[in-house]
């Protein structure tokens, strides 16, 4: 079956295109209308489809909309209920819900020639556990468990995966909800709620949990499978911080103690599936899966001895899982994702004629990773753009900005590039043979969602890349699969005698990530980095507006024809 999945209804629009089972594309809206997440999750906007993701994977696979099988749309608006009957502060819901139920008229004028019978509502936090039921390898037999902020009618599902069937568990009705509780402190502490809740998650680790009892009276599991979380007193905790305004130990302190009660409950409700199940795999998805710290303490005290998340765990995920669920329940047997870069893509003579036309001087060395391995060397910023771009919110070897980890400045120099909050950590990229000595944490761990120790004889060795509390978010790099990287990491170690080359997202504060060339050429021209690697050829700064054709007079790039990607 061809199959296109649709997000769109809450935020992260997105979307995903699965043939015979087999994932063909998938990519967030936000990477093309260059809006963060896309649009901003409220009733209002919840008729807005990812059209321009959509048109781009039917691009890529050659197909028209009347091709397709079916379409899903990852929220069933049958099985919602009003938002005061669910005791949540909503009154605009109801839009929501009529926008829901329209969905397929929409898409039909988003994408000409669609039949909107065929169009498929998948409920919600189904589409979620199949995001990382059916795309986690070697997870014929599992357990999934997804937490988000809201769902139709529930925030979060316990699901067990046998083969081609997903069985739902237990479901928490809302207005318990974790992703609701921790998008309330979001905001509490100035930043931006369903967006900013990594940055909580990063000023906990400036802070202690001395108000960890008190949160327990308001979070807390329920020993069946739920929990209640609701109604947490936050201004009784501590001041609201305004957006401007700088941070105090009381924001970090409570930050701190409410990761530490969503990782107890989150450990309580992993207990009990696996108590239900006796699986060997869990697999986790929905926004709160984007939590690495808590993923980590599942997989190190937890009852499963392997523990895989969906990289694109966010809604942008239930494009994919809605997909691959009903693939599944049509008899095609879903492969397992091999990696993120699910994205775009342009040939080299199409990044040629991108740069002739921008009129920049660049040249093609003869190995673009050893330049590159050169100049982080020498301590230079580089902006790496290569391959497809990643579905979902990490930077994985594809749309990165690299720099050295041995200097410490380097992690405020990164910020100040990106413009934002100096206690914000960058990661470190690893070839996954050497990460073992370096880091203690889930291996492998190509998708950057957990959070590993660093050994304390490395710590000195790669400051810029060690977290407050010792711990570093890793990406382990395997040559098999990203062959370009490890190249440049294996150039890198020989000048520095450093495996590890610290890796953050191409992209500046409030900004989504970088995923065509002329993102990539704007955030290079307009933030202080030294080298943008894109494809094969290179731009340094000190050229940057020198107009210039290519120096490999052997080089004739073709026109892209307004195709561009791939």
């Amino acid at each position: 079956m061809r199959i296109l999945g649709i997000n769109a209804l809450f935020h992260d629009p997105a979307a995903a295109l699965v043939i015979d089972g087999r994932t063909v594309a998938a990519a967030e809206e936000e990477r093309f209308s260059r809006r963060k997440h896309g649009k901003r999750p409220v009733p209002f906007s919840a008729w807005e489809l990812p059209e321009q993701a959509a048109a781009w994977c039917l691009r890529r696979a050659n197909l028209r909309p009347e091709d397709l099988d079916a379409v899903t749309y990852s929220y069933d608006p049958e099985l919602a209920r009003p938002a005061g009957d669910m005791g949540l502060d909503d009154p605009w819901d109801h839009l929501r819900q009529t926008y829901a139920r329209e969905a397929p008229g929409f898409l039909k004028a988003a994408l000409p020639g669609l039949d909107p019978a065929i169009v498929r509502f998948v409920p919600h936090h189904m589409a979620h556990a199949a995001s990382s039921a059916f795309a986690a390898p070697d997870a014929e037999d599992s357990s999934v468990l997804v937490l988000d902020g809201r769902g139709e009618r529930a925030s979060h599902l316990a699901a067990r995966r046998v083969r081609d069937t997903l069985e739902p568990l237990y479901a928490q009705d809302l207005p318990h909800s974790l992703g609701l509780v921790y998008e309330e402190l979001t905001a509490h502490l100035g930043f931006l709620r369903s967006s900013d809740e990594f940055k909580v998650m990063a000023l906990a680790s400036h802070g202690t949990p001395r108000m960890l009892a008190e949160l327990r009276r308001h979070v807390y599991p329920t020993g069946d499978g739920g929990f209640h979380a609701t109604a947490v007193p936050w201004h009784e905790l501590c001041p609201p911080r305004g957006a401007d305004e700088p941070w105090t130990q009381a924001h970090a302190d409570v930050a701190a103690s409410a990761q530490a009660v969503l990782e107890e409950t989150l450990l309580d409700l992993a207990r009990w599936l696996h108590g239900k199940t006796h699986h060997r795999v869990l697999t986790l998805a929905g926004g709160v899966a984007l939590n690495c710290v808590a993923n980590s303490r599942i997989a190190r005290e937890g009852p499963f001895s392997q523990v895989w998340v969906q990289p694109a765990a966010g809604d942008a995920g239930t494009a994919l899982g809605g997909a691959l669920l009903l693939a599944a329940g049509h008899g095609d047997d879903p492969e397992p994702m091999t990696g993120a870069d699910l994205g775009r893509d342009w040939s080299e003579a199409e990044l040629g004629a991108w740069l002739k036309t921008a009129a920049v001087a660049f040249e093609r060395p003869p190995d673009i990773a050893a330049t590159v391995a050169r100049a982080l060397a020498e301590n230079r910023i580089v902006a790496w753009f290569q391959g497809r771009s990643e579905y979902g919110p990490r930077a994985l070897g594809h749309r990165s900005l690299l720099a050295h980890p041995g200097h410490a400045g380097n992690l405020e120099r990164l910020n100040d590039v990106k413009g934002r909050e100096q206690f914000r950590p960058v990661a470190p990229m690893v070839l996954a043979d050497r990460a073992p000595a370096i880091f203690d944490g889930p291996m492998p761990s190509p998708y950057m969602l957990f959070v590993h120790d660093v050994a304390e004889e490395w710590r000195e060795r790669i400051p810029a890349v060690v977290h407050v509390d010792g711990t570093a978010r890793i990406q382990t790099v395997d040559p098999a699969r990203e062959p370009l990287v490890a190249r440049m990491l294996g150039e890198f170690e020989k000048l520095t005698g450093l495996p590890v080359v610290v890796n953050t997202s191409l992209n500046t504060a409030g900004r989504p990530m970088v995923d065509d060339p002329r993102d990539a050429l704007e955030c290079f021209g307009s933030s202080p980095v030294d080298l943008l690697a894109i494809g094969p050829y290179a731009i340094r700064r000190q050229d940057l507006f020198r107009a210039s054709g290519p120096q490999d007079p052997e080089l004739e790039p073709q026109a892209s024809g307004g195709g561009g990607p791939r």
